[in-house]
């Protein structure tokens, strides 16, 4: 096998998440007095603005079938998410913001195991708890600030169960173009999110701070979820949840750099734990003698992963799309909860 699976998509994971944890302070700082729905409105419209650029892709289309599966991303991971993170972050710091979305790592494991019961060992366990306790810390300091902190703090973490949610109920959509999910939740996401600015009175920010948040939206947003779609589709749900962990370490050393507080005590407690959490995800192997059953469905992959050897006249380099069979066979090797792998 020429390369783990496990470091393809980690690696994925990881560009992702500088991605977003980039941005996270970025738009606390450019959407000062711009209503929620409006922020969300404009980062979701960046991202399907950059999704929209034309390019030659191998993997599989968008289907009728996924049009609801479609529907409840961009509900859960384009409207509500976003709207909870804008209106916590002009209530809260950045830095401690950029923390708590650690938590998206906690929800989005806990979720792909009730979901699509992917495995969790003592050691994803422990990093789930360190991870609970840096939230509850953030959260219980940000209420010794002040009530509206102490809310904004609680409005992120919805945002990061708001964002699990729709990682787990898009998990399906890994197996598709990443540009075109994209597209199709940011634009609809972005029109969902705008009708409610609009109904709810909000007003339009100057042109500076839309082209922006705009451009958070592109990168933070776009760039960074067709990067997390192509891990999922590598390593699951949980794995790929947990090293995007890394994100918020990202933002608040961003926040801080830009100025923001460093925070007390609780705050470095809290960082602390949750990088034990991501240490402790990063660190696990997963490498047991397994089975596969007889199967026939077509997804995205490529010929150097150990489980796609039918014939070709002519072998494609990287990754292609098209429907393919697999025998039964039973083997050992170090893999994650991928399609191939939704083992318990």
């Amino acid at each position: 096998m020429a390369e783990s699976p496990l470091v393809r998509g980690g690696a994925l994971a990881l560009a992702s998440a500088a991605a977003f944890g980039a941005t996270t302070p970025l738009v606390q700082r450019f959407g000062r007095g711009v209503g929620p729905l409006t922020t969300a409105a404009l980062l979701y419209a960046g991202a399907s603005l950059v999704a929209a650029i034309p390019r030659r892709s191998d993997d599989a289309p968008l289907r009728r079938a996924d049009a609801g599966r479609i529907v409840a991303v961009a509900l859960l991971g384009a409207v509500v998410a976003p709207i909870a993170l804008a209106w916590g972050l002009q209530r809260t710091s950045g830095v401690t913001a950029s923390l708590l979305l650690t938590l998206e790592a906690v929800f989005t494991v806990g979720l792909a195991r009730v979901v699509w019961h992917e495995s969790v060992g003592k050691r994803v366990g422990v990093a789930v708890a360190a991870m609970v306790a840096g939230g509850v810390l953030l959260v219980l300091e940000g209420r010794t600030d002040s009530l509206a902190a102490g809310w904004g703090a609680l409005a992120v973490a919805g945002a990061t169960l708001a964002w699990a949610g729709d990682n787990v109920v898009g998990r399906p959509l890994a197996d598709r173009d990443p540009r075109r999910v994209v597209l199709a939740k940011g634009a609809l996401g972005a029109a969902l999110s705008v009708t409610l600015a609009r109904a709810a009175g909000e007003s339009w920010p100057a042109w500076q701070a839309a082209a922006a948040l705009a451009a958070c939206g592109a990168v933070g947003y776009g760039a960074s979820l067709r990067l997390y779609l192509r891990a999922q589709r590598a390593i699951g749900a949980a794995r790929t949840g947990s090293i995007f962990a890394v994100a918020p370490f990202l933002g608040a050393a961003l926040a801080w750099a830009l100025g923001e507080r460093i925070g007390g005590l609780a705050t470095v407690g809290a960082g602390a734990l949750c990088a034990l959490g991501v240490w402790l995800h990063l660190t696990e192997r997963h490498d047991h003698p397994h089975a596969h059953e007889p199967l026939e469905h077509e997804h995205a992959h490529r010929h150097d992963d150990g489980h796609h050897s039918h014939p070709h006249d002519v072998y494609p380099e990287g990754e292609h799309s098209h429907t393919h069979r697999h025998e039964a066979v039973t083997h050992t090797h170090a893999h994650a909860p991928d399609l191939h792998h939704r083992h318990h």
